[in-house]
């Protein structure tokens, strides 16, 4: 069985949130991370890093959250046949981690950062329900996790984007949202 290693308060909740949209069968193990579990020999094996989240699927090991998102994507038939399709989801997964996050969540970067990130954001959700059109797929759960987390943690006022708004709202009234993400503090 799949598991999945996180931390109460960590980004292993968006993994969490992709697996209870999946229906997938996984063992979610909650690391005390006050403790530091995550830097015991027996999770460094999992990831020598000492990060969470992390999985184990069978002999097969990974970390970072938007790795095991296109891992769980691809090995649950959730990717797209095509090459272009697929690659459009691996930029926004990529996006989210590197660009978003960044952009939103360091303090130095965020005055500039916010605007130019949710702008066309917002364009997008203008005219559709969801990053790449009408289906929810796993470049949601990475970008609109970072996204939902805007109003829990930072507070920001995002009255300027209301379609950025009305994504964040559509995603969090998601079932699997609810029990994973909303759930988290």
């Amino acid at each position: 069985m799949l598991k999945l290693y996180g931390g109460a308060r960590s980004r292993a909740s968006i993994v969490h949130w992709y697996l209870e949209e999946i229906e997938a069968t996984y063992e979610f193990i909650i690391l005390d991370m006050q403790s530091e579990e995550h830097l015991k020999a027996d999770f460094l094996e999992i990831n020598a890093m000492g990060k969470v989240p992390a999985i184990v699927d069978g002999d097969f090991k990974l970390w970072e959250s938007g790795a095991i998102l296109l891992y769980l994507a691809e090995k649950y038939g959730k990717m797209p046949d095509s090459l272009e399709k697929k690659s459009e989801i691996f930029q926004w997964v990529l996006f989210a981690n590197a660009t978003l996050g960044q952009g939103i969540f360091i303090e130095a970067s965020r005055e500039k950062e916010t605007p130019r990130l949710l702008t066309p954001l917002n364009k997008i959700f203008d005219t559709q329900p969801y990053l790449m059109g009408e289906e929810f797929n796993v470049a949601d759960i990475a970008v609109g996790s970072i996204l939902a987390y805007i109003p829990m943690m930072l507070k920001l006022d995002l009255s300027s984007y209301p379609s950025v708004l009305a994504y964040i709202q559509r995603i969090s009234e998601r079932p699997a949202f609810q029990k994973t993400i909303a759930n988290r503090s």
